[in-house]
């Protein structure tokens, strides 16, 4: 009450931030006349005239009102628009780093070109970043005539690309693309063996186009590179068969809260006979038991056309914020496999986790973030929290004329689809074109059977055919026009009126059940009423609708509303009722922002560990420091640490002398005899350790001296870098399946993240020291055939397939899992021994 009266005194917070704008866009205006009077050729002469003036120190923000005038004036005549004084506001705002709200229709893609064309003017690159490769490539196509008459380059990456054509794209001034491509380039980059090779340049300035939908929507998927793993995957139809006869709440139980289901006493005695095993969660039976929990989740959590869909005979997900089919995506851990056993399509083989990144610390990389969406309000707590970004509401160009009605809410689904079918009637009679919103595919459908058997036209967008999207947004803003739609809804693009629509009432919105997030409901009401056209919107609710039901207790509320006299067929419109429904949305809204930001906890961690071992490559590639001087050094660790295993106070004994020597000679490759003459009883630790390392480091330029000169500091290299990258792949999968299994440390009252941190970083302490180890160890076995330009292209081209046969997915939903921490010996014992030998672990150097 306090709040809302301040605010009407003094203005909210946006207001006044709405009102700093106001001078700067007055100065764009008054350059307004000075520019148009500009030639061609002396309007495209000032992007030099601003790279000179920022080569001698001129700031960005100085030139912003002269470079956005021009940027206005060369719109007016390549575009043939005008940039409004609100786009102008939306542009300063992307310029400064903050997120800029912004409703459908009021040119978005146009506010971008400003700042693009500002930072762009660095030298430095200036991204946009989009929600798929259409509207990426639609964008840049649209813009090109304003950046080329303006003298700047434009690129576009898109998911056919070559990596030459990607770097060429990345060296543009300006380059869209989505945030799939420039994550995935971003780790590709990072497992390249030549500089030269790596597409993407410095992240300077980004602008994130639907920013909600891509950092707080997708934020709890991480981009991952995957190779294939060794799994077989009969298992997962024998599982999938175990699971098929169980019955829920006998046999199983399902929180759909927790998005869990797990079995009971009675379901396991089940399993356990169609396995033929006597106790399922035994240690010889826990990949049974991995097994049947995910056939488990695939048969009772997963629905067909909902989460999923089977096209091509192929498992594909369906984004459930977008509707969406998300192309080349995998569920991780095995799910993916149970859901095609369930289908009964063909089993892919799991994949390994090569490389990860979360969207958010991918985007936090830039030098300065930014954003625009037509809806970013409802969650700009976590914008600021998470992303350090505040959010700006920008003034619509004409004021809003849309007319939202009131909830309708029912006793049933089938109640309110009755309810949906009479509006949808009603409108179509009218002429009045009407947009149908729905959440699911299957729903859509429902909607579209039920359609038929009333005679009525109309178009379905779902993951089916979104194909067809371009062409049905085109057609859903004609007369009489019936267009049903999953939340992908045309996001990106506007619906248009036709002649004739606006004295119908404009674009009619009926909302067939709320989402989980308000915001993606205010997207569905947002495709009406752009740029003061009229419009209205509705939603119709049933007690039955999962979001009531599982989040706002649907089934006592209506049980009470029967008791109360509530019949069949009848609806009500209740503020109570409304608040409920808004009270379950913000009830999952704060569960989906602790399932994110519980996530960007676990990933900051890794986040570190990333960035030490993307550095640590970046520099063997780039030669900041000799690779000779390198090798030094980690010679000098190695043999630390191994004297200090044995010996860390006092004076050295001839017990503690022979263990050290021991050690050394697995490592070196050296006979015992060669150390004789190094005198270190007696010595303290330090004395110890100087007259070690002495020895090895001439013992190192010794073995050098013998390889072949010309191309020893390349092979030195590709060693450094096969180690690194082989070890960081085995860590990753460590961490996996710590991170997986760490939550069962709350059952002994230990908090499950600050344990996560403890043992993350022993993992990496031993990573770190199991890539020394098998540097050194590799180098003082390498011989002098043994290094050639053969081998080393060789190398070289194995590499380059390796990059080729990587695939990009998501993961989501892993469940736990725990397996035992790892010691050393820094490689498994039936691994093949680093040494060489072609023999185990186990039976060479162990």
């Amino acid at each position: 009450m306090i709040t809302r009266m301040l605010s009407k005194i003094f203005g909210t917070r946006n207001d006044r931030e709405i009102k700093k704008l106001q001078p700067l866009v007055q100065k764009i205006n008054d350059l307004e006349a000075e520019i148009e009077a500009l030639s061609d050729s002396e309007l495209a002469q000032k992007t030099n005239i601003f790279r000179e003036q920022i080569q001698r120190g001129a700031s960005l923000d100085s030139i912003l009102p002269e470079a956005f005038a021009v940027v206005r004036e060369a719109g007016k005549r390549t575009l043939h628009m005008r940039h409004y004084d609100v786009q102008l506001m939306g542009g300063i705002a992307l310029h400064n780093g903050k997120i800029a709200e912004m409703k459908t229709g009021e040119g978005k893609t146009l506010v971008a070109t400003l700042p693009l064309y500002l930072n762009g003017l660095s030298g430095k690159g200036a991204h946009l970043i989009t929600v798929n490769d259409y509207l990426a490539s639609r964008d840049a196509e649209w813009n090109r005539p304003l950046y080329n008459f303006l003298s700047l380059e434009v690129g576009c990456i898109q998911n056919s690309m070559s990596d030459s054509d990607r770097k060429k794209a990345y060296l543009s001034d300006i380059t869209y693309g989505t945030n799939n491509e420039f994550g995935f380039d971003y780790l590709r980059d990072n497992m390249k063996f030549d500089l030269e090779e790596y597409a993407q340049q410095e992240l300077n300035f980004v602008i994130v186009d639907e920013v909600d939908s891509i950092l707080i929507d997708e934020a709890r998927t991480p981009l991952i590179i995957s190779g294939a793993s060794d799994r077989s995957s009969d298992l997962y139809k024998t599982a999938n068969s175990a699971v098929k006869g169980l019955t829920r709440d006998t046999d199983y139980e399902v929180d759909e809260k927790a998005h869990s289901v797990n079995l009971t006493e009675e379901g396991t005695d089940k399993v356990e006979r169609a396995l033929s095993i006597k106790n399922l969660y035994s240690p010889d039976h826990i990949n049974h038991v991995h097994h049947v929990q995910q056939a488990l989740k695939a048969n009772s959590l997963f629905r067909r056309d909902v989460e999923y869909v089977v096209r091509d005979n192929k498992i594909s997900i369906v984004d459930e914020f977008t509707g969406r089919i998300l192309p080349g995506r995998r569920y991780s851990d095995g799910l993916h496999q149970a859901l095609e056993a369930k289908e009964n399509v063909k089993i892919e083989r799991e994949n390994q986790t090569l490389a990860s990144i979360t969207l958010k610390n991918y985007f936090m990389l830039y030098n300065r973030l930014s954003g625009m969406t037509g809806t970013a309000q409802t969650e700009a707590a976590e914008f600021h929290k998470i992303y350090k970004l505040d959010v700006l509401s920008i003034p619509t160009h004409r004021p809003l004329v849309r007319r939202d009605e009131s909830d309708v809410i029912y006793l049933s689904k089938e109640d309110k689809f009755q309810g949906v079918i009479e509006d949808i009637k009603d409108c179509h009679a009218r002429n009045q074109p009407c947009l149908v919103g729905t959440i699911a595919i299957e729903t859509s459908e429902l909607m579209s059977n039920l359609l038929d058997k009333e005679g009525i036209p109309h178009n379905v967008l779902n993951a089916k055919n979104h194909s067809r999207e371009a062409e049905i947004i085109i057609e859903a803003g004609q007369l009489g026009r019936v267009t049903i739609a999953t939340n992908m809804a045309g996001r990106g693009t506007d619906i248009k009126l036709a002649k004739g629509v606006l004295e119908a009432g404009g674009l009619r919105i009926i909302g067939t059940e709320r989402h989980e997030s308000r915001r993606i409901d205010n997207q569905l009401r947002g495709r009406s009423g752009r740029q003061g056209d009229p419009g209205s919107s509705k939603f119709y609710i049933s007690l039955e609708d999962d979001l009531i039901r599982i989040f706002s207790g649907g089934d006592q509320l209506k049980r009470r509303m029967e008791f109360l006299g509530m019949e069949k067929g009848e609806n009500i419109e209740h503020p109570r009722i409304s608040k409920n429904i808004e009270s379950a949305q913000e009830k999952v809204e704060k569960r989906n922002f602790d399932i994110r930001k519980h996530l960007i906890e676990y990933d900051d961690v890794m986040n570190n560990q990333r960035n030490i071992i993307y550095q640590f490559r970046r520099e063997i590639l780039e030669g900041k420091e000799s690779i000779k001087n390198l090798m030094k050094d980690l010679i000098t660790d190695i043999i630390i640490t191994i004297s200090l295993e044995f010996f860390q106070e006092g004076n050295c004994t001839a017990e503690q002398k022979n263990s050290i020597f021991e050690s050394l000679v697995k490592v070196c490759k050296i006979e015992a005899s060669e150390m004789d003459h190094i005198n270190i009883i007696g010595l303290s630790p330090a004395e110890v350790q100087n007259n070690l390392v002495d020895f090895f480091l001439l013992r190192y330029e010794g073995h050098r001296n013998k390889l072949n000169q010309e191309l020893v500091d390349e092979a030195e290299k590709w060693l450094l870098l096969e180690s690194v990258d082989h070890t960081w792949k085995r860590h990753l999968q460590n961490i996996d399946h710590l991170k997986e299994g760490i939550g069962l440390r709350g059952y002994g009252q230990k908090n499950p993240l600050v344990e996560y941190k403890r043992e993350s970083f022993a993992e990496f302490e031993q990573m770190m020291y199991n890539v020394k180890y098998k540097v050194v160890k590799n180098f003082f076995r390498t011989s002098h055939e043994s290094i050639s330009a053969a081998s080393i292209n060789e190398i070289s081209q194995e590499k380059e397939r390796e990059l080729a046969a990587i695939k990009m997915g998501g993961m989501s939903d892993k469940p736990e899992r725990q397996t035992a921490k790892r010691e050393a010996p820094k490689v498994g014992r039936n691994d093949p021994c680093a040494c060489g030998s072609g023999k185990k672990y186990k039976h060479c150097c162990a």
